[in-house]
């Protein structure tokens, strides 16, 4: 092959940037696409987490930290100056939080929401405009199972993830017109370090939450590690929906996920028929 048609080939190849690249679902996906040959933009707050892929051909390997302003700025500009441009963009950065909702502290509150909502924010404000001008492009906002049902211990990790939820649901009205696609990812239960590095936890305990919030925070940590989710096959699986044909808007990633989202499905449904009544019965009535 010539070095024209290989330099053709890279081209075509699509372009995917992903944050939070140090561990989980975003290091096993940097990897796997980087095994297939894709040209990824490998993103860590620290790069010494992902020195090792420095090396790799077709990777970029860039400092991000997502509540960074100029950061963001200066990665996306590289990315663009390397690959010519971006087609998926992956939102994986994130981190957790236990706590009973009385016992949050609202500074790691205020930083958690920081870097799970208005982190992604910033970065898909800052991708649009190329992938507005190419008439093209994917963004996957990773949520969790947590965006669509929420567990005690963690009510302002899942209020986070609710907001990625309806964020995404307004942008992919906005922007599916443009060519654009908009996907949520929303995992269960992953062999990931969220809970352990990830997630930190409050200071004050109160005594009254030991039977709810304080048991479901023990039993996260406990099974940390021996979780039924594989992230290699969740890295796959992503692959594997995005380029599909017709890829959805919501992807479950997990049985305890798929088992989780159709029974809240069902418990709204009848909860909405037992009051449907009275929901109705509020509007004007109708001139007649």
């Amino acid at each position: 092959m010539s070095k024209t048609e290989s330099e053709s080939t890279k081209n075509e190849m699509p372009v995917w940037f992903i944050t939070g690249c140090s561990t989980g679902f975003g290091r096993e996906l940097a990897m796997h696409l980087l095994e297939r040959g894709y040209n990824t933009v490998v993103t860590a707050r620290n790069t010494d987490d992902v020195s090792d892929l420095v090396r790799v051909r077709n990777s970029l390997v860039l400092k991000l930290d997502v509540t960074d302003h100029d950061q963001i700025d200066k990665a996306i500009k590289t990315a663009e100056e390397r690959f010519g441009r971006i087609d998926v963009l992956v939102n994986n950065a994130g981190i957790g939080y236990f706590a009973a909702v009385e016992e949050s502290e609202e500074d790691q509150v205020r930083r958690m929401f920081e870097i799970n909502v208005f982190g992604l924010s910033r970065m898909i404000q800052a991708v649009l405009p190329g992938m507005r001008k190419q008439g093209k492009g994917f963004i996957v906002n990773f949520s969790s199972i947590g965006g669509l049902c929420s567990f005690p211990a963690v009510g302002f990790y899942n209020a986070t993830k609710f907001a990625v939820e309806g964020l995404s649901e307004a942008l992919w009205q906005e922007v599916e017109p443009l060519g654009i696609k908009v996907m949520l990812v929303e995992p269960s239960g992953f062999r990931t370090d969220w809970a352990g590095r990830s997630a930190n936890e409050s200071k004050q305990l109160i005594v009254d939450y030991a039977a709810t919030a304080g048991a479901w925070r023990r039993n996260v940590r406990a099974i940390s590690g021996k979780q039924a989710g594989d992230p290699v096959r969740a890295a796959h699986a992503i692959l594997q929906v995005v380029e599909s044909p017709n890829p959805p808007h919501h992807l479950l990633l997990g049985n305890d996920a798929y088992e989780a989202a159709t029974a809240k499905l069902q418990n709204l449904s009848k909860e909405f028929s037992s009051w449907e009544a009275v929901s109705r019965e509020v509007d004007f009535p109708k001139a007649t």
